[in-house]
């Protein structure tokens, strides 16, 4: 997919996302442009379903929303609060450290730079980046599991992994694509183009898409 096609694709994409009863949607409705509930609910969202992360997030904010609030309960607080999500004894105790990281070193914000936010314990590239676009309006591209299996399987890349599509997207797109890329992209995936039996009956761009072609 050249890059003429992949915009005539995208615009579909963005217009039509809003009609998309998507799980990310209500993730961003929840969180607004807040760096602080972005990078927590990101952390808290590895291996976890989207519904469970959400549950999580919410009773963790209920009762602590800042960095001052979280350092005042104990890790088994956090625990509980967290819990079911994907090793919530470990992430009670990443977002503890990131928290009294936060309080001492940045009082009590949120760094928006990358490398930075690489240095914390727990986040990777797919967090920091998403901190930085929506937490900060930056132009940065947040690859999860949806942003790279659809690049894909539409024919914009051909990668391996999701950091190598990444720096391939940051290549070819121009940076004006790069916040909003993961939010349609997201959406997408989880309501049509989803990883087993994807709805290409129901897609809006199919007739741009190559994995169509292949099947």
């Amino acid at each position: 997919m050249d890059l003429k096609t992949f915009e005539k694709a995208f615009r579909i994409l963005k217009k039509e996302s809003k009609n998309w009863n998507a799980p990310v949607v209500a993730f961003m409705g929840r969180n607004g442009n807040d760096p602080f509930k972005i990078l927590i609910s990101t952390i808290l969202s590895l291996r976890t379903k989207d519904q469970t992360t959400a549950q999580a997030s919410d009773r963790l904010f209920k009762v602590a929303d800042t960095p001052e609030k979280i350092l005042k309960l104990s890790e088994k607080e956090i625990e509980e609060l967290i819990y079911p999500v994907g090793f919530y004894r470990n992430k009670a105790k990443i977002i503890k450290e990131i928290s009294k990281i936060l309080v001492e070193k940045f009082n009590s914000k949120v760094p928006d730079d990358l490398e930075t936010l690489l240095s914390f314990k727990g986040v990777g590239r797919k967090t920091a980046n998403l901190v930085l676009s929506e937490g900060f309006g930056k132009p940065a591209i947040c690859v999860d599991v949806h942003v790279h299996r659809i690049s894909n399987r539409i024919g914009l890349v051909k990668t391996k992994n999701p950091e190598e599509t990444e720096f391939k997207l940051m290549e070819i797109l121009p940076k004006k694509y790069w916040k909003d890329i993961n939010f349609v992209f997201v959406a997408f995936g989880q309501t049509i183009c989803k990883p087993v039996k994807p709805k290409c009956n129901q897609c809006p761009i199919i007739k741009y898409c190559e994995y169509d072609k292949k099947s």
